[in-house]
Order: structure tokens, then sequence, then C-alpha cells
């Protein structure tokens, strides 16, 4: 043990440094791949590096410090380059371009990084101060270097905490606050207005229309250039990322939006709200706002040239005094600042900031457009800047699985007498799953939309679109009489009293397919015939996303969704008592399933869902039951019954337009703050409906209906 301690206190501060250029490394490559990954390895990965990167610079710097004597010797062959090793961890405690805050709530403690910084900064300056007497020589040979690199740390650590301080959600907030503004001089206008009337004159006032918006709702799609788009969608970003910060929009923006959206294809349309949410994410987590600018890009040609100078000047000193080892991390260090520097500089010209900046300068053009074709080549237009994936979660699935074991009675114990989620943790990495948004599934969604903003008449309409969950499409399928109480009750409770009647008649159909099969005696089931939302094979061609036979699968995608969110994003929903109602329903759920001796899996899924079907409902479940429990297994089989007697292609076509009206509601009541919550997590389905309906002029956020003055004083003789 002695001789492990004599090694480690020899090899210490080499490994630390090492190990803090290591992390700084693997940052910059994984800090911006979250916003595209909902891997929970890749989080915990980032989140140990984020936390390790400050805490193993910072000890390093206090080893330093308190161990200048040892390891400053008079003796030549142990002296070390201290001098020139501080300022590499100042350097590192500037961290990475591609992440500054790993959750937002990081950028509320800026304060603390400011403080932070000036402390490590005297730190250093001690440790070359204490470490001056035994080593002259190198204070001679190596300080100019050794300056450099310290002030390229202090400006790398600066703005890191500029950016923490500019994305924290007050300072947002107050840099997209306009100047106060009167607005029209109404006592003078009346004063004028009276004074005419006395001297004799005839005075009217006119009432002067705003600009009529763009009403045209047959406008054409078009196909716009992918760098028509990227312009676009940094332009729209400065405007809607006050949605982030709960302000409010114009009726002028609304205009512009929807104007511009009526004319985009779908895919466009979801590409332009990809990049507005990219770039919202490098907002809050990232040095993007500080380093895309004048300034920014200045500073990046200092911090590029110290270490290069510095390692020229490092080659050039005579290293004799130094053992062969500390020549060879110094090496490391300097080479490893410069390739950080340079791929950190890369990301930064190909990134949609800089083309947007160039684009915005006619004698640029010709530069952007060549720079592009680079950003194409590395990001083409096909890859999505979010995960482009939803989380799927299913009741029946979930109390079939959910066996009472001595280890989850553990786990509810913590969670129901001791207040530790440990159960709820388990479920979701259990039962949750990840699927690709599919095609069908956001053509639904931009249909509705677009029709919701064409039927729009004025600012009343198109807020009422935004308290919508399941009214309009029900009356527009002419359903709203028999099946309307099932949307009008809680939210939560709509949820999953629809989740589960989607599963029964899902199951029903395949239930009859398999009966059919069986007579026929043939065993291959049709295409969506024991598919889950895991497995579901997306259209073949265009042509196919309108088929009704895509419908059970999707409409299934979009429920186990909305329960995801349910159990699992509460806050992401309006305030309601979903989790306890999920939590009564489950547990009646699985004392009947009891019956049926439980199973799991798809076939076992299909059995319980059949049992369901077969409990006779003409009694209102809460008549027997009365309202203590709050579940709604048996509404769900009542509301399930309703929809079999549709015909099928209208019942999958009502099915799944309310799930898609249930998720814009759900989409438009989420508080902005939430939704850049979950932009570090992989993006959530849930924040692209939020901001397409934004776009598509849905919503209550715009709450300016007029601008400038819109009376004229008209005085006749």
């Amino acid at each position: 043990m002695s001789l492990l301690h004599r090694l480690w206190g020899e090899w210490e501060i080499r490994i630390l440094l090492l190990s803090s250029l290591s992390l700084q490394v693997f940052l910059l490559f994984t800090g911006g791949l979250r916003k595209r990954n909902v891997s929970g390895l890749l989080h915990l990965m980032l989140w140990l590096a984020y936390l390790l990167a400050d805490s193993i610079a910072i000890y390093a710097l206090g080893n330093l410090s308190q161990n200048h004597l040892k390891l400053c010797s008079p003796a030549g062959e142990n002296q070390h380059l201290l001098v020139f090793w501080a300022p590499f961890l100042i350097l590192h405690l500037g961290g990475q371009d591609t992440i500054t805050a790993f959750a937002i709530e990081d950028n509320e403690l800026w304060l603390r990084h400011l403080l932070s910084l000036v402390s490590q900064i005297a730190l250093a300056v001690y440790v070359y101060w204490k470490s001056r007497p035994f080593s002259a020589a190198v204070s001679v040979l190596l300080l100019p270097a050794a300056i450099l690199m310290f002030v390229s740390g202090v400006i790398k650590y600066g703005e890191r905490t500029w950016a923490l301080k500019s994305a924290s959600m007050s300072s947002l907030r107050s840099s997209m606050l306009t100047r106060p503004d009167p607005g029209p001089n109404y006592a003078k206008f009346m004063e004028e207005f009276h004074s005419s009337k006395e001297a004799g004159l005839h005075a009217d006032i006119v009432i002067v229309p705003e600009r009529p918006p763009d009403d045209n709702i047959h406008v054409a799609e078009e196909h716009m250039d992918y760098g028509e788009l990227v312009a676009k969608a940094h332009r729209f970003f400065h405007t809607f990322r006050r949605l982030f910060v709960d302000l409010i929009l114009s009726f002028q923006d609304r205009t512009d939006s929807l104007a511009f959206f009526r004319r985009l294809q779908r895919d466009q349309a979801y590409k332009v709200v990809e990049i507005e949410l990219l770039l919202m994410y490098e907002s809050l987590h990232s040095k993007s706002s500080v380093i895309h600018g004048p300034t920014g890009r200045y500073l990046r040609v200092f911090t590029l040239a110290a270490p290069v100078i510095s390692l020229i000047i490092f080659s050039a000193a005579d290293k004799s005094p130094y053992k062969r080892i500390d020549v060879a991390v110094s090496y490391i260090l300097l080479i490893g600042a410069i390739f950080l520097e340079i791929y950190a500089i890369l990301l930064m010209a190909i990134s949609p900031w800089s083309f947007a900046d160039m684009r915005r300068k006619d004698s640029c053009i010709p530069m952007a457009r060549r720079l592009f074709r680079i950003v194409k080549y590395f990001l083409p237009e096909s890859r999505p800047r979010w995960s482009n994936q939803m989380a799927q979660y299913n009741l029946i699935d979930y109390c079939l699985k959910d066996k009472p074991t001595f280890f989850t009675g553990i786990l509810e114990k913590l969670e129901w007498d001791y207040n530790v989620r440990v159960k709820t943790m388990w479920d979701s990495f259990w039962y949750t799953h990840h699927i690709d948004v599919s095609m069908v599934l956001k053509q639904l969604v931009f249909k509705q939309l677009k029709e919701k903003a064409n039927s729009t008449a004025d600012p009343m309409s198109y807020r009422r679109f935004g308290d919508h969950r399941g009214q309009w499409f029900l009356h527009r399928m002419g359903c709203y009489q028999e099946l309307g109480g099932s949307v009008e009750v809680e939210f939560d409770e709509s949820i999953i009293l629809w989740h589960i009647a989607t599963d029964l008649i899902f199951y029903d159909e395949q239930n009859h397919e398999d009966e059919n099969n069986f007579k026929n005696k043939n065993k291959k089931s049709p295409s969506w015939w024991f598919c889950s939302c895991a497995d579901y094979a997306p259209p073949a061609n265009e042509s196919d996303l309108n088929d009704v036979e895509h419908l059970p699968a999707v409409s299934r995608e979009m429920s186990n969704y909305m329960l995801f969110l349910l159990v699992m994003r509460p806050f992401m929903l309006t305030a309601s008592i979903g989790q306890i109602r999920f939590g009564d329903t489950c547990a009646e759920a699985k004392n009947f399933f009891l019956r049926g001796g439980g199973g799991d899996g798809e076939i076992a899924a299909a059995m319980a869902a059949a049992a369901l079907t077969k409990v006779k409902t003409e009694i209102d479940p809460r008549q027997v039951k009365g309202d203590r429990s709050k579940s709604v297994l048996f509404d769900a089989c009542r509301l399930a019954e309703q929809l079999r007697r549709l015909e099928r292609g209208k019942r999958w076509r009502l099915v799944a337009g309310v799930w898609v009206e249930m998720l814009c509601y759900a989409a438009g009541k989420c508080r902005g703050n939430f939704h850049a919550k979950q932009l570090s997590q992989g993006g959530e389905l849930l924040t692209v409906v939020w901001l397409l309906m934004a776009h598509f002029g849905m919503g209550d956020q715009y709450r300016v209906e007029a601008g400038h003055a819109r009376a004229k004083l008209i005085i006749e003789n």
C-alpha cells in the first residue's frame, strides 16, 4: 500500500491532467448528440462526464497549489511544468462549445460559475506565484506561452459563464422584452376632435382596418430550397423563441407565419420546426448564443492561435531539465487544445447560425452557398434534427406484466410509505419503449392543423381551436351527440378512456381476423395482426399515407404516447389527478385479469381485451361502484362498444382524428419551459406539434390583435 501511495503521489497530477483532457474530448464529441438521442445510457455518461470534468479540473488546480513544494523541487529531474500546466485546467473549466449546461436548471447557476471563474483564476495565479522561486528559468522560457494559454482559458471560461447567464430563464425573457410603448396619444387625439367640433367644423373619426391577413386558403404547396428553409427557420426562431418563456405573439407574427407555412409541403414544414428547435436547444445548452457573432468569431481566432503559438514556443524551448514523461504530457495538452479548437471551429462554421448570418449580407451570399454545400454533406436535409421518436406505454400490457413480487413489493413500500419514486422509475425502465414517429402520424397532424388554420375567420376562432380536445373532430364526423361525453370530462380521464377503448377495438379486429383465418385454415395474419407499435411497417409511398389500413396502428401509437405523457410526464399536461386515476384503473384491471390466469405478450393482451369486451356494461359503472375509486376501466368498455357500432373506415378515421386533437390540445397547454426542458432529452413529439401549431396560428399565445393607430380624424370645413 505504501508503494501504491507513493506511485499515486508521483503520478497523480499527470493522471488528473490527462483525465481532464479526455473528458473535454468526450464532451465535445457527444455533447450535441443528446438532442437527437433518447438513450438513457448516453445521458448517464454525459451527466457523469459533465460533473467530473469540472470536479477533476478544480481538484487538480487545488492539488497544484497544495503540493507546489513537492512538485517544484530544485532538482531538475523532478521539476514539473506547473507554470505551463495550470492554464490548461482553466481552459478545461471553460468547457466545450457543444455543452455548457446539462439541464436548463444549470443555467440558473451562472452566478456560481462566475464565482468559480474568479476563484480558479486566482488559484492559477497563486500556483505560479508560489512556484516562481524554484522555476525562474521556466518562467523566462515559457512565460509567454503560459500567459497565452492563461488568457485563452479565461476567455473560454468567460464565454461559458456568459452563455449560462444568457440562457437563464430570467435573462432569456428580459432579452426578448420590447421597449415600453405608450401607444397613440389618445388624450391629444380627443382634444383635437372636440376642438374641431367646438370650432364649428365637421369632424369624423374613421377607423382604418389593419393590413388584412393572407386569407387565400387555396395557396398551392411548393417545394422550397433547403437553404431557404434554414434561413426562414433562423428568422422565425427569433420570433417564436418567445413562446419558451411564455411571452405573447402579435397578429402580425401569425399572419407572416401562416402565409409562409400554407405554401410549405408537409416534410418541409416539419423541417423548419426541427431547425428552430435545434437553434433553441443550442441557445439553452451550448455557447452558440455567444460565439455566433463578430466578437465570438474574433475570440475564436485567438483561442486557436494561442495553443498553436504556445506549441511553437514549447518546441523551441530547452526541455532537458524536465522528465520525458512531463514533456510528453505537455505536448499532449497542447495538441489536444489545438484539436479541440479546430473541431469546435468546424462545427461553428457548418452550423445554421453561420449560414443564416452570411446569407443576410449580399456580399457573402456566394460564400454562403459554397458553405451550405458542405453543410448539406455533413448535415443532410433528410437527417432529423431531433430524435424523431415517441415513447410508448400501454395500460393493458403493463397490467399483465407487472406481477407482484418481493422486489416490487419493496419498491412500492418505498414509493408509498417514504415517497421515494423508485417504482415509477422501475416501471418507466421496463415498460416504456420508443418508436420512430411514422409519416402517417405526421401527415394526420399536418392535415388537421392546416384544415383548422384555413377555417379560422377571427382571433377568437384560432384561440378556440387550441381548446378543442376531440370536440371539433366529433362534430365534423357527426358523432358528437353519441360520443361527446367522453371528451367533455377531465382531460386525464379522456386520455385513459380513449386509450383503453382504442386497444379494445384494435384487438377486437385482430380477434375477428384470427377467427376468419382459422376457419379458412390460413394461419397467415394480415399485415397489422400482432403488429405492435414498435414494428409497424411504414407506408410504401406517399399515396398510401391516407389509406385507412394504417390508422389502427397509428391510432394506437398516439394512444400509447399520450398515456406515457400522463403517467411519466404529467408536468407536460394540464393539472389533474391523472396518475391517481391511472393507478385506480390499473388496480381494477389487474383484479379483473386475474380471473383469466394472467400471462403477457400480444396474445395474452388480445385475450384480456376479448374478456373485457364480454362484460355487460349497459348500466353506468359509477351507479354500481360509486366514486371512491377513480377507475374508468368499464367506462372505457362502454366507449369501445359505441365505437364498434360504426363502420370500420369511419371508426378509425374518428379515433385517429380525436387522438390528433388531444395531442394538439396537450401540446398547446404545456408550459414553454417544460417544452424547453425536453429538448436536451432527444426532444418530444409534443414540442414539435406545439411549435407547428403556433406557426399555423393556433393557441392562446396570440394576444396582440391590433398594431399601430387605426383611427384617423377627418375634418371638413
